[in-house]
């Protein structure tokens, strides 16, 4: 300690890493909590329900976007909402979107045309939900659930309240790694997604 007291450089430095250990620490077990609150065991109804988009292959949606679309799906069954909205562009050489690929699966899969919405723009997270707030406030909607992996709940939930909606969180495990090692890695990448997030806005 008194080699610290006489070099104040290095105090402060180890003072700073001790700081961001105790943040990386804190956000870890929130983003590991909110992964393990569905919303939807206390909220009756939203207004829509937006489905975070993922990989799509000439219009098949991956396993990780079907999970996600069954979630939606069930939640409309139950009438928590009455619209489905699908989120997410395209990549370059793609023949189609991950919003439109997505109300094509649910719509062949029961739910009714009417009841759902491609809102097709945004390659981050961020650009589809924003996209999908100014389609809700046309409509008059103030409420959702949001309906990705369960990790991404704190940073969705945070997004959509910086974007003027009041999000819920409810995430599938049918698409999330089963595995422990696989959700531990989810868990760390979202920890700093969300730092990010929050310090950069982006």
């Amino acid at each position: 300690m008194g080699a610290l007291r006489r070099h104040p450089f290095l105090s402060a430095a180890l003072a700073i890493v001790l700081a961001g250990l105790v943040v990386l620490g804190i956000t870890f077990v929130a983003v590991w909590r909110a992964a393990h609150t569905d919303d939807a065991r206390t909220i009756q109804r939203t207004d829509a329900i937006l489905v975070l988009g993922a990989a799509q292959f000439n219009g098949t949606p991956s396993p990780v976007f079907v999970g996600r679309l069954e979630q939606a799906a069930l939640l409309y069954r139950e009438q928590r909402a009455p619209t489905i909205v699908v989120l997410g562009g395209n990549q370059p050489g793609d023949r189609t979107t991950e919003g439109a690929s997505g109300r094509e699966y649910l719509v062949d899969h029961g739910v009714p045309s009417t009841a759902v919405a491609a809102v097709p723009e945004g390659n981050t997270t961020l650009e589809s939900l924003r996209a999908a707030v100014t389609w809700m406030k046309t409509r008059g909607m103030e409420s959702a659930f949001l309906v990705s992996d369960p990790w991404h709940n704190l940073r969705i939930k945070r997004m959509a309240a910086d974007l003027g909606i009041q999000g819920y969180a409810s995430a599938t495990w049918q698409s999330a790694a089963r595995s422990q090692g696989t959700r531990l890695d989810g868990y760390v990448r979202e920890t700093f997604a969300y730092l990010y997030y929050r310090v950069l806005g982006r």
